[in-house]
């Protein structure tokens, strides 16, 4: 697919749904990088990969999981000068139910 066969209506369109103010330049300059995209992605659909086992990542990975052990808690000070804020004794948070609110 070459970037010709994308339209300028096709990346309007992208941008409308990304919620994108595109100037015609920037149109142009999208509709040619989606293009060479495309091309490439072409490009390697194109490729004989049956011989080719599926893998989830390009390399081996493990999980690393550390043993659960319980440790004494940060003394109060050290966790209030961790906070972004306090009030008093307290680790200070945003309200985010009006009054009343259940």
């Amino acid at each position: 697919m070459s970037h010709s066969s994308i339209t300028s209506q096709q990346i309007e369109h992208l941008a409308k749904l990304s919620r994108l103010e595109l100037s015609e330049q920037d149109i142009e300059q999208y509709k040619a990088d989606l293009g060479r995209i495309l091309e490439h992605v072409s490009a390697i659909q194109s490729l004989d990969l049956s011989d080719v086992e599926g893998m989830a990542r390009p390399h081996q990975s493990t999980n690393r999981l550390d043993p659960d052990e319980p440790t004494p808690p940060l003394e109060q000070a050290c966790l209030l000068g961790l906070a972004p804020a306090v009030e008093g004794h307290f680790i200070a948070v945003p309200k985010v139910l009006d009054e009343g609110s259940a």
